[in-house]
């Protein structure tokens, strides 16, 4: 995204109830970041078709290149309503597959490249991700990775600060709902995310350190690069972060998921947790503390369990099912769902997750099922591009 996306999110009245409270019906800007995998139709191998693909998809601020060869970024305008975004995600998923089958690929939504990566690993040519790769070449061998981005817009870098210290907790049960990448080098693996699990070798892919200030986050951010921990601030990974271009909190924690659906409902839960912790910072609530430690510890366990395993609960260490951990974020935001008129659209699909298995779930059963690369590759790419119909706001 330009650096000009998220302008709107720079002002008071993006957030919902600033100073008030959950009924203010006011909710913050929202954008979503999705990252596609472009396959061999056979082998299921991963294809560098992405700059021929990126190009005649014709939009150049919207489609764009990420770190290696056989990925697509797409990006959503600014949004304001969880419908916007929906029919952001169906243009450019039907958009990218389209293109990508006229070069003869197919472009799916998951963590990783179910079928392994090559090597030497295929990095785009562009003078950030060369350096990236001289600098952190065991990471850059693995970061074929896909994942989903949500911005959020706040107000002012103090109080995101001050909201990200209030946010953390909910990240266990946010990698858990999303988990969508079990498949790795043709086996099933023991991971929901073995998204999560690769791109741990970024030493920067944790919670950010809780701080409380602007001053401190920035300092520990410079601290991380000068101590050869990233490259850059933007190459500070951290699984929900100030953005270092935009006036939003990013929140990178999710696998790319397998349906829009399923992307439109988590950005509006995300949207309603931040809009939460900034009411909670306003109003000088205390925020719930959580050692670092074991914040990465039940992060890492929703990732390996997904939807249906059991992870440390942040608050108390207890060892608890990640369905438990979601159902207490839920009932914890339900009110700022109901405000941003997004309850029904979240509800209905964790419901129908709970139902039918998370992404991780599913795409197990798919793998099973298929018999060989190819039909599993397809039935991916036609999970990729379906669309039910949007029930949102």
């Amino acid at each position: 995204m330009r650096a000009t996306v998220f302008d709107r999110g720079s002002t008071p009245a993006a957030v919902s109830g600033l100073g008030g409270s959950a009924d203010d019906s006011c909710a913050p800007t929202v954008g979503v970041e999705e990252e596609f995998t472009l396959l061999d139709p056979r082998s299921g191998a991963v294809v560098p078709a992405a700059v021929p693909i990126i190009r005649e998809c014709g939009y150049p601020t919207r489609v764009v290149a990420e770190s290696m060869l056989f990925m697509v970024e797409a990006r959503t305008p600014v949004c304001t309503t969880l419908a916007e975004v929906h029919d952001a995600l169906i243009t450019m998923r039907r958009r990218v597959a389209e293109v990508a089958s006229r070069h003869g690929v197919i472009a799916v939504a998951t963590g990783v490249s179910p079928f392994g990566l090559p090597d030497p690993p295929q990095v785009t040519n562009e003078p950030r991700y060369n350096e990236l790769a001289r600098l952190f070449p065991e990471a850059m061998r693995t970061n074929g990775t896909c994942g989903c981005h949500v911005h959020v817009g706040v107000p002012t870098r103090q109080l995101a600060v001050e909201a990200l210290l209030r946010f953390r907790s909910w990240l266990p049960p946010l990698i858990a709902l999303t988990a969508n990448s079990p498949i790795w080098e043709g086996e099933v693996t023991g991971w929901a995310s073995q998204r999560f699990n690769l791109a741990s070798r970024w030493q920067t892919f944790t919670p950010a350190p809780p701080v409380r200030s602007a001053e401190a986050y920035d300092q520990m951010v410079d601290q991380a690069v000068a101590s050869g921990l990233a490259m850059d601030s933007r190459s500070v990974y951290f699984l929900a972060r100030l953005s270092p271009r935009y006036p939003t909190i990013e929140v990178r924690a999710a696998d790319m998921s397998l349906t829009a659906e399923e992307t439109v409902a988590y950005a509006g839960l995300v949207r309603a947790l931040i809009s939460m912790a900034v009411d909670d910072a306003v109003a000088a609530r205390p925020e719930v503390t959580v050692p670092q430690e074991l914040l990465q510890r039940s992060c890492r366990s929703a990732a390996r369990g997904g939807l249906r395993g059991v992870a440390p609960d942040p608050p108390t260490g207890r060892l608890v099912r990640t369905g438990q951990l979601v159902d207490a974020m839920v009932t914890r935001v339900q009110p700022y769902l109901r405000a941003h008129g997004d309850e029904a659209l979240v509800l209905s699909t964790i419901n129908r997750l709970r139902a039918v298995g998370g992404g991780a779930d599913r795409q197990r059963a798919l793998f099973r099922r298929a018999g060989s690369p190819a039909a599993f590759v397809a039935a991916l790419a036609a999970a990729t591009t379906q669309a039910q119909r949007f029930s949102g706001s």
